[in-house]
């Protein structure tokens, strides 16, 4: 038995090690024999003689190499296929603290050493000039309900201020901005009009700027790109079309290479016939970016017909071409249209990077597409949601029902705690992500997990508001502040990756593939055939399976009591993701040994393995913001309330996979293998809701720095400047306000009127004349902000 306990002394010892497959099958074979020898003669020790039969040539390598090529043949069927477009949107990008996660060995000095970005001098002084300047321009309700398009004023001044070159590099005359700068330009935007932020954000995101910035040659980024900076050239990129929506590589639009005419000379070149939709700029654009596929049917090019997708830019006033009309976005009057294109005939100068880039295109949209879905749309979710929590919370304490602000009673501080919490997530999430891809990374499953997530918070966000404001939001009128962020929250859903594939295909699809430690270079040597290098690269797959399970058994067993925290502040967490992070890339390992190459087509699975692993990178960048910003004190209830919620959905998560399994054995076994106790999370407490909801209903400094980006200022922002000046003027005279409901007991004031009691309170000597007459304007300024808008009879009607 003394041998037995020594054995198991070392395998504690190796859970700690990453060891390969040989030196855990030898201490299989050890165990064994251990065994053997103590057990008496009988089926046990025939069945221990057979293990060890078996597990004895696995220590071999030529053995394997033979084993391994013979179930090469004998299931190749079963192994997955990667198409070219599937391996060229995998390669796009890279991993970071993603890949972290799924190895299951996330070091949290690594994460606090990541360098937070900061703005440059250039930024700051556009954002607190240019910026600021433009949103008192901007009057949302009459661009949405009475011009329905972005007022000649404002295009304007976005292109001689440079908003549209903010991605362009001085070099070509644009503002060349850091992701973070542009990111902050984005959100505050976001804050103030949906409709003039998409305008601004989409030439610098995914459009012909970053392209040509990127794969341009140098004559088209000489001239394009200073045009483009100057606003010369409103470009739009055409990918989606009627029968390509998610699928984009199943587009019908085609190029054929063939002779044609080209300003009176006959030359090679490409004619086009396309028909695309829902792209934004197109009716006023004027230079068009399009992925088509590109086909060589009389092998002009060389031995190829099917050249593949390939990204062209084309002028919009070119013959052929028709632009103009306009799709309208749920009440968001952002310009966005159809395209369509009959033989319309270019020189391949127009293919972006020239001719040596024809067949290019996909690879190229992946990579950008990578970088841009992680700016554009969660810096909007940032704006909008701090917008909506410093309206949702100041209006909780001016709306008053039962002699009481309606931000006391439960039923309103649970929604609340909600807002807070996603607004800090959305944050927290899109400042991670844009950090790492400051710090050059492409960060391309980053980027889905933060485009999606923040998305959905800020839907989830709306929602809550919506339902806190009751009649005040759902009335529309230039007093309804929440109407513009509710309408447009599905659109954010919907583009640059719908949500729905993303969670299912994306994240962990490409995630797994992507930043697992061995399967991409396994799927390699398959495709290679290279037998010796896939039997080192399965040897230490196997060491690392080994090493997850045996390290999943103790920290389960322990409560995580062995895994090291580099923070003192909320250790619990750090713990608990590490342990997460161990039991997902263990879980991950073990779907692909059950599904296989059928694990592509189980995307509710797909789906609930990246929440979890989405769910941990959120819990990374929420306590890497909290660590970097000084680990306050008072935002504990804050960050506990988060963490706790998203080590309840994991777990949960967890569950729901393993619910799944069919197996009842592999069922119940995985399950107490991983929570022999039962589950360690619960949802927040009544109290903790109330914490946090408190935070953000008094002028804490944790709620001025989750509202910070919110715009307050007054001109064409009536409603959100009053609201914010009388939330504080509230608090400023809470004490003279309990004079008076004193005083109203004593005295037994009549009536229900704020008005009348403070007149009442004056003329009993109560308040003074001056304490008065700053409580009826305060009282003036609550009647205005809770009034909602009506019209005449007939005022409804659009005006032709």
């Amino acid at each position: 038995m003394l041998w037995i306990m020594l054995w198991t002394l070392f395998i504690f010892i190796l859970s700690f090690v990453r060891a390969s497959a040989s030196v855990w099958l030898i201490s299989f074979l050890i165990l064994c024999l251990l065994m053997f020898k103590y057990l008496e003669v009988g089926f046990t020790s025939i069945f221990i003689s057979t293990i060890i039969i078996i597990v004895l040539p696995l220590c071999i390598p030529l053995i394997r190499c033979r084993i391994i090529s013979y179930l090469l043949k004998k299931f190749n069927k079963s192994l997955p296929k990667i198409s070219i477009t599937e391996k060229e949107a995998i390669n796009a990008g890279d991993c970071g603290w993603e890949k972290d996660i799924l190895s299951g060995s996330p070091s949290w000095r690594k994460l606090h050493n990541i360098a937070k970005p900061k703005l440059s001098e250039e930024e700051q002084h556009f954002i607190d000039g240019s910026v600021k300047e433009l949103m008192s321009m901007i009057n949302d309700w009459k661009i949405i309900f009475n011009d329905v398009e972005i007022p000649e004023n404002i295009w304007k001044f976005l292109k001689e201020k440079g908003f549209f070159g903010m991605i362009i590099s001085k070099e070509y005359g644009g503002l060349e901005f850091s992701p973070f700068g542009i990111s902050r330009v984005f959100s505050m935007l976001y804050a103030k009009s949906v409709t003039v932020a998409t305008t601004v954000s989409v030439p610098n995101s995914i459009g012909p700027g970053e392209l040509l910035m990127h794969y341009g040659t140098e004559k088209q980024k000489k001239y394009y790109l200073p045009r483009l900076a100057r606003g010369e050239e409103i470009p739009c990129f055409a990918l989606t079309s009627e029968f390509a929506g998610s699928d984009a590589t199943a587009m019908l639009d085609s190029g054929v290479v063939c002779y044609g005419e080209y300003e009176g000379n006959e030359i090679l070149g490409i004619k086009l016939n396309w028909n695309k939709r829902y792209i934004t700029l197109a009716p006023v654009a004027t230079l068009l970016g399009l992925a088509v596929k590109l086909y060589d049917p009389k092998k002009l090019l060389g031995k190829k017909t099917e050249i593949g997708i390939t990204c062209v830019l084309i002028p919009s006033n070119m013959p052929g071409i028709s632009i103009g009309r306009r799709h309208y976005p749920l009440y968001t009057p952002f310009q966005n249209g159809p395209i369509q294109g009959k033989n319309v005939f270019i020189p391949f100068d127009f293919v972006i990077g020239g001719k040596d880039m024809v067949g290019k295109g996909w690879r190229m949209l992946m990579e950008t597409l990578a970088a841009g879905r992680a700016i554009a749309l969660p810096s909007s979710a940032v704006g909008e949601s701090q917008q909506v929590l410093m309206a949702t919370s100041s209006y909780s304490m001016i709306r008053e029902q039962f002699n009481s602000p309606i931000g006391f009673f439960e039923g309103i501080q649970e929604p609340l705690a909600r807002i807070a919490a996603n607004t800090y997530m959305i944050d927290a999430l899109c400042h991670f992500t844009i950090t790492v891809i400051q710090n050059g990374s492409q960060a391309s499953v980053a980027s889905a997990i933060s485009k999606y997530h923040s998305t959905e918070m800020a839907r989830k966000i709306i929602k809550d508001a919506m339902d806190i404001h009751g009649g005040k939001g759902i009335c529309l009128g230039p007093k309804n502040y929440l109407s513009a962020f509710y309408t447009s929250a599905p659109i954010s859903i919907t583009v640059e990756g719908a949500n729905i594939l993303t969670r299912s295909l994306i994240i962990f699809g490409q995630g797994l593939t992507r930043c697992h430690p061995y399967l991409l270079d396994e799927l390699s040597a398959i495709e290679d055939n290279e037998i010796k290098r896939l039997d080192c690269l399965l040897c230490r797959h196997f060491g690392h399976i080994m090493h997850n399970l045996t390290r999943s058994v103790i920290y389960a067993l322990s409560s995580g009591f062995f895994i090291k925290s580099s923070t003192k502040r909320l250790k619990k967490y750090y713990k608990r993701l590490s342990k997460y992070s161990i039991y997902l890339s263990f879980i991950s390992d073990l779907v692909l040994l059950i599904y296989q190459g059928g694990f592509k087509r189980k995307e509710s699975l797909s789906g609930r393995l990246g929440d979890i692993l989405s769910y941990i990178y959120i819990g990374s960048a929420v306590l890497k913001k909290y660590y970097d910003e000084g680990e306050l004190a008072e935002e504990q209830p804050l960050i506990k309330w988060i963490m706790e919620y998203l080590c309840y959905e994991i777990e949960e998560k967890f569950c729901d996979i393993i619910n799944n399994f069919n197996i009842p054995v592999l069922r119940y076994g995985i399950y107490y293998l991983l929570f022999p106790y039962g589950k360690y999370s619960k949802i927040p407490t009544d109290n903790l809701d109330r914490d946090v909801a408190n935070l953000v209903l008094t002028p804490s400094e944790t709620r001025k720095k989750i509202t910070r980006l919110s715009y307050t200022e007054e001109i064409n922002n009536e409603q959100c400047y009053s609201l914010n000046k009388l939330f504080f003027g509230l608090h400023n005279e809470k004490k003279l306000y309990k004079i008076v409901k004193d005083a109203k007991k004593v005295n037994k004031f009549t009536g229900s009127n704020p008005l009348k009691i403070i007149e009442q309170a004056f003329k009993k000597n109560v308040i003074s004349e001056d304490e008065r007459n700053r409580l009826f304007k305060l009282e003036a300024l609550r009647l205005k902000i809770i009034k909602v808008d009506d019209f005449p009879f007939d005022g409804l009607k659009r005006k032709k």
